[in-house]
């Protein structure tokens, strides 16, 4: 019985151990892809799908990924909107997980439709993107450039006036 007890825990710290290997790995795959814009889909308040073919080639992206009922991401969207005149040069891409139905009231409360950069959509439950960027907290903004290639990305706080620097400097 203590045979098979011993041989049991060791069965089971090999799995724990490749376990471990197994998401490292997983994880590291994840953040060197992260370096270009993934092939993310959503769908926009009239049920039209976004993707990201779809976004303007030779323009820098930013990508903002949020919870319309986070305290954090509201701070983000008022702050955001306070200066967007100053992030005019950038095709912005604001993305969450809750249902389309909620994507209307953003998009009044914000007057999204008034700005020709600015694209509000859902991915759903898939959370492709949260898995994408590894995300645990919201909201997570990541910069592009024009080529696509990721320049800078904020995983909690978006210091706005840091974000429409870092998006001046791009060529």
């Amino acid at each position: 019985m203590h045979e098979r007890f011993a041989m049991n825990k060791k069965k089971l710290f090999l799995f724990f151990v490749l376990s471990v290997f197994f998401f490292l790995g997983l994880f590291c795959t994840v953040s060197a892809a992260a370096q270009t814009i993934p092939p993310f889909k959503m769908m926009l308040s009239d049920n039209k799908i976004f993707s990201a073919s779809d976004l303007h080639k030779g323009k820098p992206i930013v990508l903002i990924y949020f919870d319309p009922d986070c305290d954090h991401c509201q701070k983000l969207m008022e702050e955001l909107f306070k200066k967007i005149n100053q992030l005019k040069k950038a095709e912005i891409v604001m993305v969450t997980y809750k249902p389309v139905s909620v994507l209307p009231p953003f998009e009044k409360k914000h007057n999204t439709s008034k700005y020709s950069n600015i694209t509000v959509g859902t991915e759903g439950m898939g959370f492709y993107l949260r898995n994408y960027y590894g995300l645990m907290k919201m909201p997570f903004t990541a910069l592009y450039d024009k080529k696509g290639n990721l320049n800078y990305s904020y995983k909690e706080e978006t210091p706005v006036d840091d974000l429409i620097n870092r998006l001046k400097k791009l060529k």
